[in-house]
């Protein structure tokens, strides 16, 4: 059975520091284009999975983040990582999250695999929400287990690993990078007119065209 998170032992305060060093910001290539039209329609533009014109549902999340629905209902449930785009209230609609909500998400699972406890997780989040999105491409996170320190540089990755304090890091940008990958595979909607939107997957289509040359 997978965790949601609230088993998880509680650890020390958590310090996310932020250092006073200007934050390096990498401008990763996008890939994985939306069309903009249904399938089988004439496509007249192509969307981003970053774009904020492209929502995608609770199921589409938790495959890209790699999360059971039990984690994601729960974490929206008790707050700590709530759909930004759209919430299931009233009743009759269906969470809707953004890259960014996804992204989070995909950090969340990491830490908690790494055995950060859910309140240290809940003051990383808050402080990752709080971050210019340009700003998280350029961010890595360390940690020991208990505390989460960001850091913006590659020598400030080092002079934690000479201190004995990160134990294990993530690349927010490389995080990134796959989010995108794998999201221009799935489907999304768009939040300004509400039509479904089908990802492209290369693999399906090297596939297709294999079936119809036999």
């Amino acid at each position: 059975m997978s965790s949601t998170g609230d088993d998880a032992a509680v650890g020390g305060r958590c310090a996310v520091h932020m250092p006073r060093t200007a934050r390096t910001v990498t401008d990763f290539p996008r890939v994985g284009r939306f069309p903009a039209v249904q399938a089988g329609q004439p496509a007249i533009e192509r969307l981003a999975p970053t774009s904020d014109l492209l929502g995608f549902r609770g199921p589409t999340a938790c495959a890209a983040a790699g999360i059971t629905y039990r984690q994601l209902d729960y974490w929206a449930r008790t707050g700590l990582l709530e759909p930004s785009v759209r919430t299931a209230y009233p009743s009759t609609s269906q969470r809707l999250y953004s890259f960014r909500d996804i992204l989070l998400l995909k950090i969340v699972k990491r830490l908690l695999d790494a055995g950060v406890s859910l309140q240290n997780i809940r003051v990383a989040v808050a402080h990752l929400q709080a971050a210019d999105q340009a700003d998280l491409a350029g961010m890595t996170l360390m940690c020991d287990g208990a505390t989460v320190y960001e850091c913006t540089t590659p020598q400030q990755v080092v002079d934690l690993l000479k201190g004995g304090q990160g134990v294990f890091g993530i690349a927010v940008g490389a995080v990134w990078q796959e989010l995108e990958l794998t999201l221009g595979r799935l489907h999304a909607e768009r939040t300004d007119t509400g039509e479904t939107l089908v990802g492209h997957d290369p693999a399906d289509e090297l596939a297709q065209r294999r079936n119809r040359a036999v």
